[in-house]
């Protein structure tokens, strides 16, 4: 989930869905209240412990920060290098989860479908939406970390790709790999709230509507494709006179004249365009061998979506025979 998270066009609550736990996991934040901090300060921790999921909390918690934190850097070089070969991969988990998610519906109804085709709609939507140039004001932050963290949560909407539109997908990446705790207190404020408030809307929601919501999410893992396709062209910002916007490790943000091509060449270390989308998707050449190995890390990224659910299956399997 953290890695997905990092990924502009990829969802973490995708990757907890595919795994099987998404639904323990929005119930386990919901019980982050009022009667867990009673449990907590009288002491109770045996009850506190079993009333938030602790042990299952603390692993999926852990996991997922160690996850950001330690493949940002990465993940921030191989984009810089390999754009495609990262998109590929992803493109092949995201396809491969499609199945398994869309099987979680019971019933399929016309209420069911016409959410898919509503989920795919509102996903494709948001790559039309005009992107923001940023901002590091501690307010700003905060309410990107609220809408980030409520993206990042909704299978197949990418918090990553939110923070893309909002102006401060770089920022906070490079406040994650620099511990920069200007960016990230403020941020990580507004992604608890967030998280708080939309785990006991989604809980409501999955009580309710189970089927529906469900049908929803697979129309947003649908739509999300169309970003995640890795044969297609970034665009950058530019401002009124047509010089392009850059962003360096100080949070600062300037205009530099000249050809795409010349800019990119004049770019010193800690300097990084700013990021307006994404145009032209294309199919792939093949006759270079980059799309080859991309095709490759498509089936590897397939792979290890089928590999997942069948553990995952063997483990709901023997769970069952231990109850029975």
């Amino acid at each position: 989930m953290g890695a997905a998270n990092v990924i502009p066009g990829v969802s973490g609550g995708t990757i907890a869905f595919i795994t099987g736990i998404y639904e323990r996991l929005i119930n386990g934040i919901k019980c982050c209240n009022i009667q867990a901090i009673r449990l907590l300060l009288g002491l109770k921790f045996r009850e506190f412990a079993t009333h938030v999921d602790l042990r299952f909390m603390i692993a999926v918690g852990l996991g997922a920060l160690l996850s950001v934190v330690s493949l940002a850097k990465l993940l921030e070089y191989l984009f810089d290098h390999y754009p495609i070969l990262i998109w590929a991969f992803f493109f092949g988990l995201v396809v491969a989860s499609i199945w398994g998610v869309g099987k979680m519906v019971a019933a399929w109804s016309i209420g069911a479908l016409a959410s898919v085709l509503f989920g795919i709609a509102m996903a494709v939507g948001v790559l039309l939406l005009p992107h923001s140039s940023g901002n590091d004001n501690a307010l700003y932050l905060f309410f990107c970390g609220i809408a980030a963290i409520s993206s990042m949560i909704i299978p197949g909407v990418s918090g990553s790709f939110v923070l893309l539109i909002m102006g401060n997908y770089m920022l906070v990446l490079g406040a994650v790999g620099n511990l920069d705790l200007n960016v990230l207190a403020p941020f990580g404020a507004g992604c608890v709230v967030g998280l708080v408030v939309l785990s006991h809307f989604l809980s409501w929601v999955f009580k309710r509507w189970h089927d529906i919501a469900v049908a929803l999410i697979t129309g947003f893992i649908v739509g999300s494709l169309v970003l995640i396709w890795p044969w297609k062209d970034e665009i950058y910002k530019q401002d009124e006179g047509g010089s392009y916007i850059v962003r360096n490790e100080e949070r600062m943000v300037f205009a530099r004249s000249g050809s795409l091509q010349a800019v990119e060449e004049e770019l010193e270390d800690g300097e990084r365009l700013v990021s307006a989308g994404y145009e032209n998707w294309k199919l792939p050449d093949t006759g270079e061998k980059q799309t080859w190995i991309a095709m490759l890390l498509m089936l590897t990224g397939a792979g290890s979506v089928l590999g997942i659910e069948r553990i995952g299956g063997k483990r709901s399997r023997g769970d069952d025979e231990g109850i029975a």
